[in-house]
Parts: structure tokens; C-alpha cells; sequence
């Protein structure tokens, strides 16, 4: 298989990430689908280093560089939102970013000039709760802070490996009831993505959804924005989406 061809059309999505914006951002918010804790807790250093969280590699992959500045001031603000809304947070002033966040942002946001704030998700994977964090800093989007999901909207790594029939089809079924569900108006969304499991092929596509609530976060910061889907593909027979609001 030609693993660069293969992933070339997300290469170009991310590459254009940029020039879609309607200006440049003054901050990023990032939600990775490789960080979990009690509570949301956010990377509060100012240089935040690298995470190489993954194995088997080839050996540069291991000496990546992104070296965008972190904002204590935007982590500051992050806890202030979350704690307004009654939502227990903390703070890591020693956590770097993980490759959720690194390695898309290397095309996305390849001068890394902007500073970059990561935010975790909860240990229980709650849909309703990664929503309300969402919606508790939707006011950051007035602040020039681009919040962003980074994940996978097939996160089945067994099926992706392999030839099957059924799994493709199911990941097809899946991306469908997704992007009608993220494309829909915001009480609609909200009651869709809370019950994500009942979707065709959920946990076939998600045995485990780490990947998808990123894409919660975001949906619940969009509030009255609706979903338009900026990114299609079929990778290794299965169906891939990517979604942006406002």
C-alpha cells in the first residue's frame, strides 16, 4: 500500500485549514482525542513541549518539531469559563501537546506563530458533558480563539487494517447519520450527539469514543452555527469527514 497517497487528500484538507479562516486566529483551543483526566484540565505552560505518544515508528518521527508558543492567559481564561459554569477544571503547567495536536497542526498551522492551548477530555466520555464544556466556552469564539477537534470519525484501528466488507459499509452508514447530525440545527445536534451510540455502525466504526468527542466539544461552542462539512474521504474503504461552524 502507498501510505503517502492514501493519506494525500487529508494532507491537502489540513494544508487549507488556514486560508479558510476569516482571519487569523489570536489563539487556538485544541480538544485531542489522546488526553484524558478527572476533569477538563488545560495545558497552562508557555512553551509547551512535544509528546511523542506513539510506537513503532520511523526514528525522525521522533524528533518532529512544532514549536508554537502555549498562553497561560488563554488557559487562564479557559478555567475562568469552565468554572462560571459550574464545571469542576484544572491546570498542567508541565503537560506538553500530544501528536492529536502536533501532527495535524504541522499542515494546518505550519509557522506555528499562534499559540496553542489543549484542553483534555473526561475519563467517562460522557457526549452530554463534552457538549456542555463546549458550550461553557463558546465565548472565547468572540475573542479571536479558534477552537478546534482533533480526532477521527472512524476510530476502528482492526477494521482499518484489514479488508472488511461489512465494516466499510457500516462506516459509510455511519459518516451518513454524522454528517446529517452535525449539519442539523443546534437543538437537533445537541439531542443527536448525546445519542451518537444509537447511530448506525456506532460502536463498530467507535469501539471506544475517544476519537469522536472532540467533535462534541466544538459542536457545543457552535451554538446557533450549523455544521458544514469541509472534509470527505474514503481511506482504506472507510468513510472520513471533517465538519467546521461559523
Amino acid at each position: 500500500m502507498d501510505w503517502p497517497e492514501t493519506w494525500d487528500r487529508m494532507a491537502a484538507f489540513l494544508r487549507s485549514v488556514s486560508q479558510t479562516l476569516p482571519q487569523k486566529p489570536d489563539a487556538i483551543l485544541v480538544v485531542s482525542g489522546h488526553w484524558e483526566t478527572a476533569v477538563p484540565t488545560v495545558t497552562a505552560t508557555a512553551q509547551p513541549p512535544l509528546i511523542y505518544d506513539y510506537y513503532g515508528f520511523p526514528p525522525h518521527t521522533y524528533h518532529l518539531r512544532y514549536p508554537a508558543p502555549g498562553s497561560p492567559a488563554l488557559a487562564a481564561q479557559v478555567q475562568a469559563l469552565l468554572t462560571a459554569a459550574g464545571i469542576p477544571n484544572a491546570a498542567n503547567a508541565e503537560r506538553g501537546l500530544d501528536h492529536g495536536v502536533f501532527i495535524p497542526f504541522m499542515l494546518a498551522f505550519e509557522a506555528a506563530d499562534i499559540p496553542v492551548v489543549e484542553l483534555s477530555l473526561q475519563h467517562h466520555l460522557d457526549p452530554a458533558a463534552h457538549l456542555r464544556i463546549g458550550q461553557a466556552l463558546a465565548p472565547l469564539r468572540d475573542r479571536n480563539v479558534l477552537i478546534i477537534g482533533t480526532g477521527l470519525t472512524y476510530h476502528n484501528l482492526r477494521h482499518f487494517m484489514g479488508q472488511d466488507r461489512d465494516s466499510d459499509a457500516l462506516s459509510h452508514a455511519f459518516d451518513a447519520w454524522l454528517v446529517a447530525a452535525v449539519c442539523a440545527p443546534e437543538a437537533e445536534r445537541t439531542t443527536a450527539l448525546k445519542q451518537w451510540e444509537a447511530a448506525p455502525g456506532a460502536r463498530i466504526c467507535h469501539p471506544r469514543e475517544d476519537h469522536l468527542l472532540p467533535l462534541m466539544v466544538a459542536a457545543g461552542a457552535a451554538g446557533r452555527d450549523r455544521g458544514v462539512q469541509t472534509y470527505r474521504d474514503t481511506v482504506m474503504g472507510k468513510a472520513l469527514s471533517g465538519f467546521r461552524f461559523g
